[in-house]
């Protein structure tokens, strides 16, 4: 049980810092505020923010109930989690905060948000490639070499 709170607090803050703080800075840099009228963009967009949302929040659950563990790099899951998202693609929680991000750019139709979408992507790949791929062959040898080769690391394999 406490894993499960100790993934909800290291998720919120996660949420919280860069989900909601760092994009709502963006848009008052950019200069945008909320839009005057639901469209289809609007619609849109909170589509793609619910879906991020709950593939997130499906990983960080696999992550406690199954992993014994938490998505913070301090305090990582115990067990090889290979399963629920992690079974199409190594690095499903990634994928579902940007897909929240890039459907609030969509929401607030700004490109300044898109940037910032993008430059997310690109700092979570750095980070997968140069800290948690090596720590992950450290921490469970040839179980995640195995892993690697059926998981592609961002797009599933159709």
């Amino acid at each position: 049980m406490f894993v499960l709170v100790r993934a909800a607090t290291y998720a919120t803050l996660f949420v919280v810092l860069v989900l909601v703080f760092m994009p709502a800075r963006v848009l008052l840099w950019s200069g945008i505020g909320r839009p005057t009228e639901i469209g289809v963009a609007q619609v849109g967009g909170m589509i793609l923010v619910a879906t991020g949302a709950a593939v997130a929040l499906w990983c960080v659950l696999t992550f406690a109930l199954i992993g014994r563990g938490t998505p913070a790099p301090f305090d990582p899951p115990r067990r090889l989690v290979t399963r629920g998202p992690y079974r199409f693609v190594r690095n499903p929680m990634y994928i579902g905060a940007g897909l929240a991000l890039a459907g609030a750019s969509l929401f607030y139709r700004s490109f300044a948000l898109l940037g910032y979408t993008g430059l997310f992507f690109v700092a979570a790949h750095l980070f997968v490639r140069f800290y948690e791929e090596p720590t992950l062959r450290r921490n469970f040898g040839e179980d995640y070499a195995t892993y690697c080769e059926a998981v592609r690391r961002w797009w599933p394999k159709l």
